[in-house]
């Protein structure tokens, strides 16, 4: 690690920035050059995790039941403004931690009224909004169906809840396992991601007719007024869970961290029970203003780009364009609607009568792929989350996990897979995951604003420029909305009706 030299002020409450030069894309990496192939095999990877969770409850269920029941135009432009604006949000969340070093769960801690304030208050919403299960009971749902060969029927719903706590097991088994998390997570995303997306261009390509493809193609760029009779909580919960969680996205952004981009590699990893002992530095560094290192951060700017829009953005649109052409297709052959208890496995059963039952086992396993990537995702991102802030907040903390992560990672983890067990039983999975998708909402009311504030206060190279503060308040007013919207529809009347 380069001498530091000074220390950098950001923000109240928390100690100043260390300061030391960026590493190099080539010394992170461990590789003479970073070309294509390094590119692909060393440089890209948070966004996989990230798509990974993307292409998951709101691709898999919500889109294609909003779709199934109501058409693409009115519905198509919501997604696509989504998916745009949570990229240009997951770039601003990535620039703080590529240049301090710190998650953006122990950054909210530097904006007033400081730690004591923010940094319980963030992870308190994210686990509340993820913590009701409804990725993790879909997931189940269709595991029970590709096992028994059948949809469960309403008196089985206890055995398809058993399917999703063994998935949890398996994600806490793929976490204790590895000796770097994050590149566990990345190398399960490369295999699933990437069967899913092949095996849907290919079933898209021999089922869905073209008319179909073009209406879901022309649903994305029509601007139209949604749908009659879609309800504020389901447009919300399409909006809240296109791309990957609107205003919470920042709680798998630590990724960048673990990756090693640009400060990140001075700051340390949370490594697997098979991994050697890294101490995670408790606050962040930064770089010294001057040309050497200005130069270094737009090449891992570059590389933020290309991971993002390269990767998870067009990841992510065809992540909701291919299940929801086909669910359109489905309903077309089935003459049915999907419902908020058979959207899990409608596709699957929909295309059997016509394809037969190897269509319907391989639509099952692609259920089950798209929903346990988003449940390795969501699950361990809740865990990380609550790993970095309560270290951050107590210094005694710190001191009695000997600052080793992993001594608070994996208690937590086995404490929160019992709650979500528990929790999965109170409702129908789609039901859990439409409230999660609007409790995401929530987030763009709050931290839009606090990226502002500390992305304004990096060093200069590192500031956003001025229309990205604009993108962050359309953030703040989209998904705002329909938070707003959702709370308004609980509590009595929506304040807009479709």
């Amino acid at each position: 690690m380069t001498e530091v030299q000074r220390t950098y002020p950001l923000g109240v409450s928390r100690p100043d920035l260390a300061v030391a030069d960026l590493p190099t894309p080539e010394e992170v990496f461990k590789v003479r050059k970073i070309g294509a192939r390094e590119l692909v095999m060393y440089a890209i990877g948070p966004s996989l995790i990230a798509l990974g969770v993307s292409i998951g409850s709101g691709e898999w269920l919500l889109g294609p039941q909003a779709v199934g029941q109501y058409g693409f135009v009115g519905v198509g432009w919501v997604i696509l403004i989504s998916a745009l604006l949570q990229t240009f949000y997951n770039v601003e969340c990535a620039r703080y931690i590529m240049a301090t070093g710190e998650t953006d769960t122990v950054g909210w801690g530097r904006v007033p009224p400081g730690k004591l304030f923010w940094v319980p208050v963030a992870a308190f919403i994210v686990i509340f909004a993820f913590i009701a299960g409804g990725w993790a009971a879909s997931a189940g749902q269709g595991l029970f169906a590709l096992v028994n060969g059948r949809v469960a029927e309403a008196g089985e719903m206890q055995q398809t809840r058993w399917y999703a706590i063994g998935l949890l097991v398996v994600v806490f088994l793929i976490a204790a396992t590895a000796q770097r998390i994050s590149r566990a997570l990345e190398l399960s995303n490369w295999v699933m991601v990437g069967a899913i997306l092949v095996v849907l261009i290919i079933v898209d390509l021999v089922v869905v007719p073209w008319s179909v493809w073009w209406e879901g193609i022309r649903g994305f760029v029509t601007p139209a007024a949604p749908p009659a009779g879609i309800s504020a909580t389901q447009l919300g919960a399409l909006a809240g869970f296109t791309a990957m969680a609107s205003g919470l996205n920042w709680y798998l952004m630590s990724h960048y961290r673990d990756k090693g981009y640009g400060m990140g590699h001075r700051a340390g990893f949370i490594a697997g029970l098979r991994g050697s002992q890294r101490e995670l530095l408790s606050v962040g560094v930064t770089f010294p203003d001057d040309e050497r290192n200005a130069g270094l951060w737009r090449r891992w700017y570059r590389l933020l780009m290309v991971d993002m829009w390269g990767v998870f953005f067009v990841g992510a649109i065809l992540g909701m364009l291919l299940p929801t052409v086909l669910m359109a297709q489905a309903v077309a052959l089935s003459g049915q609607q999907p419902t908020t208890a058979n959207v899990p496995t409608f596709v699957a059963s929909a295309l059997q009568p016509e394809y037969g039952q190897g269509m319907f086992y391989l639509m099952l396993l692609m259920g089950v792929l798209v929903l346990f990537s988003t449940q390795l995702g969501i699950f361990e991102g809740l865990v990380r989350v609550v790993t970095d802030a309560a270290p951050a907040v107590s210094p005694r903390m710190r001191e009695l996990i000997e600052r080793d992560p992993r001594r608070f990672y994996y208690p937590f983890m086995i404490t929160l897979l019992i709650a979500i067990s528990i929790i999965i039983h109170l409702a129908l999975p789609v039901a859990l995951v439409q409230f999660s998708a609007n409790m995401s909402n929530l987030g763009a009311l709050i931290f839009p604003f606090m990226l502002m504030y500390l992305n304004s206060r990096l060093p200069r190279a590192a500031r956003p420029r001025p229309w990205h503060y604009v993108l962050l308040v359309l953030n703040f007013l989209f998904f705002g909305f329909f938070f707003v919207n959702f709370v308004a529809d609980f509590f009595g009347d929506p304040l807009v009706t479709f």
